[in-house]
């Protein structure tokens, strides 16, 4: 299955804007054949939308989510985007599936990074939620959730193969070495496939170390993007072209006979 990564510049507390930029990329990434479109944390409301986040909020089944559907049924792709997810009166950073039949699926961000996402938003207990998508089996994280190698090894005794990853991850020497060194650890160490999705440039609250990429279970990069710009990736994910990989690195086999 290939899939399409979108390193975006979203537009703080500008919804339509953001899921316009969101359909461009949709239509490009299918006329080249892509089944998946992942877009950044926030990228609908901008990550750094502050005190506003609230009011721009949309449940499950509202607005947000009906708008994304209806891109992903126009241009007949499936797409994960970040959100901000309103249950009553409680908020959560959330991620977004949904497909081109109607399906779709919320995970909400479990390890909340600093003050700021922890005066916005509640986090989730953890959770090993796996999606079946054209043969592919996948799971969803959101940014600092993978920085904690519990929540991938989880998904990946769940059967994930790819691990999608919306970030925001901030420019600066620790998100480089998070994007450069981290996230083919947490491929290879899983034996998964791992899509790490950032936002590009600033947004006027922060600045972002763009670096997306998607690794390979054997270590690699399959892409990856600059550091600056607005960029649409793309990789094939084909868990079969890793079995002499699996063969040689046993981790979830040796853990399993371990436990």
């Amino acid at each position: 299955m290939k899939i399409a990564a979108l390193q975006m510049q979203s537009v703080l507390a500008d919804v339509s804007a953001n899921l316009a930029r969101i359909e461009h990329a949709a239509k490009e990434a299918a006329s080249q054949g892509a089944a998946l479109l992942i877009a950044p944390e926030l990228a609908v409301t901008g990550y750094g939308a502050g005190e506003a986040m609230a009011s721009l909020a949309s449940p499950a089944g509202g607005e947000v989510e009906q708008r994304l559907g209806e891109i992903a049924r126009t241009h007949s792709i499936a797409i994960v985007a970040g959100f901000a997810e309103r249950d009553g009166n409680i908020v959560y950073n959330s991620a977004l599936f949904v497909d081109d039949t109607g399906n779709s699926h919320i995970y909400r961000k479990s390890h909340l990074y600093g003050d700021y996402e922890r005066g916005l938003f509640t986090a989730e207990k953890p959770t090993a939620d796996v999606i079946d998508y054209r043969g592919i089996t996948f799971g969803m994280l959101i940014c600092y959730d993978v920085e904690f190698p519990e929540n991938v090894r989880r998904l990946a005794l769940a059967g994930a193969e790819l691990v999608v990853v919306p970030t925001a991850l901030p420019k600066g020497t620790s998100g480089s070495f998070i994007a450069q060194t981290l996230i083919r650890t947490r491929a290879f160490e899983n034996q998964v496939h791992v899509a790490y999705v950032n936002h590009a440039g600033g947004d006027g609250a922060f600045d972002y170390a763009g670096l997306s990429c998607i690794a390979s279970p054997d270590g690699r990069y399959l892409a990856q993007a600059s550091e600056q710009s607005e960029a649409l990736l793309y990789a094939e994910i084909e868990p079969d072209a890793y079995a002499q990989s699996r063969e040689e690195n046993t981790y979830l086999r040796d853990l399993i006979q371990n436990v």
